[in-house]
């Protein structure tokens, strides 16, 4: 949860990290999911802008920069990722043919990352269109 921080002229979102929280998500995540898990949160701390944040909101690690950005789950038989906008899923429709999506994510082998290159992609994808909605 974002905290606010009102003034006279306008409320203030004051970003909140609970890298933490991410942090005990990922240790009762059993391998080989937390594994990847762990290689996708690298690739896309490496990835972000200064001033990006983590959390757990909607039940998993979630990634913000001025919004939500991005965020990844464990499941029994998958992993998950959530671009957090389904017009990423479709923009990237070819590349993620292997893959079963829906409007709103993308699900992945547990002990298989999604490629470096598409990771980079949707996420610098993300970060332009939260650049642009400020």
């Amino acid at each position: 949860m974002a905290l606010t921080k009102k003034t006279k002229t306008k409320e203030v979102v004051v970003p909140v990290d609970e890298s933490d929280k991410v942090d005990e998500y990922l240790a009762a995540v059993p391998e080989p999911a937390k594994g990847t898990l762990t290689e996708l949160r690298r690739m896309i701390k490496e990835l972000v802008p200064e001033g990006t944040t983590e959390r757990i909101a909607y039940g998993m690690p979630t990634f913000f920069y001025k919004r939500g950005l991005v965020g990844y789950a464990a499941f029994d038989k998958h992993c998950g990722f959530y671009p957090m906008n389904p017009d990423v899923i479709v923009k990237f429709a070819v590349e993620l043919a292997k893959y079963p999506t829906s409007k709103g994510a993308i699900r992945f082998p547990l002990g298989t990352p999604l490629p470096v290159a598409l990771v980079r992609k949707m996420v610098m994808t993300r970060v332009a269109e939260n650049e642009r909605k400020g």
